[in-house]
């Protein structure tokens, strides 16, 4: 039973991989921002994948939603059910839900696409959609409400839910990022009834993440706080840590000063001093955040500006380093000719590859142990 994936908000695709690296086909992509549009292109050719059988749209999701064009995707859609499972991923602009940004909630311009994304799963009703999204999205009243809206609105579509607040440490990646994760499967695929399947949800979906990283065994570990920034300084490894949740091991395990984005890295005007001075592993302030080598790094994100330092090096970070803190494989490359600060916004954008991965393996396995085939060839 193939299992065949219509991708929105695409981005640079980090979501997308971690499907196709557990087994899934990538059908269509869509992503509105041209630039994320051109670096998911640009990767997946020098990986040699396979384009998407349904094309790449550069378009608003809007787009799919009435028309010939929805008709079209309806179509599409159809066609890919003969034999195979159709889900939808995707994790619309989060700026409105984040305690960060601007905090406009679901009326908020980003917020309105969490709507459409809502409205496409209820038009084209897909065997199972993956919904990703900030934790601001459950922390702040007003926007859990909106929430459990858009919650009740798929219950009543007939979608089978099951949620959870993951952290990428769970799954190996070094880099502390929550995200919310709302998984949907159709009842109509199901293999037992609504009750009992509902049951096998809670008891057997168990999200991926690896019995190797306790989210409660990680925190208990002794790292290292902070140490005198010595450039080009060694540090050996401290012990009683997880090295490889680390940012060096994952530098090394990318071999990131060879590259190809190696070079790709902001040289400040000012603020040099500063960057000389802090201590590596001061995390503390608001702007400048020294890593530490030894450490898992905090989210990769460099918006409100938010800068990271080079543990050992009078720099910011590369755009090689940080496509190797959100887990990604040695061979994903960003285009060259996209800019810098374009570089590190696409990066800071995407869901953490491991996280993906693991995801995208536990759904596959409960799928395949739980839908009936006898339906999938009636329907």
């Amino acid at each position: 039973m193939e299992l065949k994936i219509y991708s929105f908000f695409s981005g640079a695709g980090f979501l997308d991989l971690g499907f196709e690296y557990a087994g899934y086909s990538i059908q269509l992509v869509n992503e509105y921002d041209a630039a994320f549009m051109s670096a998911y292109q640009y990767a997946r050719a020098l990986i040699g994948l396979r384009e998407p059988q349904r094309g790449y749209f550069n378009c608003d999701i809007n787009f799919f939603l009435k028309g010939k064009e929805k008709e079209e995707l309806t179509k599409n859609i159809e066609n890919d059910r003969k034999n195979s499972l159709v889900g939808f991923i995707g994790g619309p602009p989060c700026p409105d839900f984040s305690v960060a940004g601007k905090n406009e909630g679901i009326s908020g311009a980003n917020g309105k696409l969490t709507t459409s994304y809502k409205k496409i799963i209820l038009q084209q009703v897909p065997d199972f959609f993956l919904f990703e999204n900030v934790k601001g999205l459950w922390a702040t009243k007003k926007h859990r409400e909106e929430y459990e809206k858009i919650k009740k609105s798929f219950i009543r579509k007939g979608y089978l839910l099951t949620e959870k607040l993951v952290n990428s440490l769970e799954y190996g990646v070094p880099q502390e990022r929550e995200r919310i994760i709302l998984v949907g499967i159709h009842r109509n695929i199901c293999r037992f009834e609504i009750k009992e399947m509902k049951q096998i949800l809670k008891n057997t979906f168990h999200w991926g993440n690896s019995e190797n990283y306790s989210l409660q065994n990680i925190k208990a570990i002794p790292w290292p706080n902070q140490d005198t920034f010595i450039e080009n300084g060694n540090r050996e490894c401290p012990t009683g840590i997880l090295e490889e949740l680390t940012i060096e091991h994952w530098f090394k395990k990318n071999d990131v000063n060879n590259h190809v984005n190696s070079q790709d890295y902001f040289t400040p005007r000012q603020g040099k001093v500063k960057m000389e001075t802090l201590n590596e592993g001061d995390v503390s302030g608001k702007s400048y955040k020294r890593l530490h080598r030894w450490r898992y790094s905090p989210t990769v994100a460099y918006g409100n500006n938010e800068v990271h330092l080079h543990p050992y090096k009078s720099r910011r970070i590369s755009v090689a380093e940080a496509l190797a803190l959100q887990s990604l494989p040695a061979e994903f490359v960003i285009n060259p000719e996209l800019s810098l600060t374009g570089k590190f916004k696409t990066i800071g954008n995407g869901v953490p590859f491991l996280m993906s991965k693991g995801i995208a393996e536990q759904l596959k396995v409960f799928l395949l142990n739980n839908i009936d085939e006898n339906k999938l060839r009636n329907r």
